[in-house]
């Protein structure tokens, strides 16, 4: 991808090796159907968009396919970055959230993030970065772009 270097998510990124225009790429993940069953329970999200798969009722609404909450497309992407911060990852401070699209049963989706903040913070063990991360489904479509701003370790010099 471009200049910028791309780095493997299988190594414990820390704040000094994301530096502006890094990128990086998560794994894949398919959304199941009982992955949206489990998530409307769990978050007693039980309208019928969610809950109701009877074909004649479907077709009526404004997403005529099986779609999953945005709360559960956004989960799941943290899923599969946060692992990647796990040895250097102190805190979650912000996020703005864009809604581009449907998510539905049987989407497989991916997070290509890019660093587009970075600065030290006021202990010199710690810096800030603020990631765009896009989430796209099989298809190549954006079906959700969020920007967090979390805290990390620096490397000990």
């Amino acid at each position: 991808m471009d200049e910028h270097k791309m780095l493997s998510l299988e190594v414990g990124i820390h704040w000094d090796d994301l530096t502006l225009g890094t990128r990086f790429q998560s794994r894949k993940r398919t959304v199941t159907e009982a992955d949206l069953v489990a998530f409307a329970n769990l978050t007693w999200l039980t309208e019928e968009l969610f809950s109701n798969a009877d074909p004649a009722d479907r077709a009526k609404m404004a997403i005529a396919g099986r779609v999953v909450p945005g709360g559960l497309v956004y989960t799941f992407a943290e899923g599969l970055v946060a692992p990647s911060f796990q040895a250097a990852g102190l805190a979650f401070l912000n996020a703005e959230l864009d809604m581009r699209g449907p998510t539905l049963v049987g989407d497989t989706l991916r997070v290509e993030c890019e660093v587009i903040e970075s600065r030290t913070t006021s202990r010199a063990d710690r810096g800030l970065v603020r990631t765009r991360n896009v989430v796209v489904n099989q298809r190549g479509e954006t079906v959700l772009i969020y920007t967090p701003l979390r805290m990390m370790r620096r490397r000990a010099t």
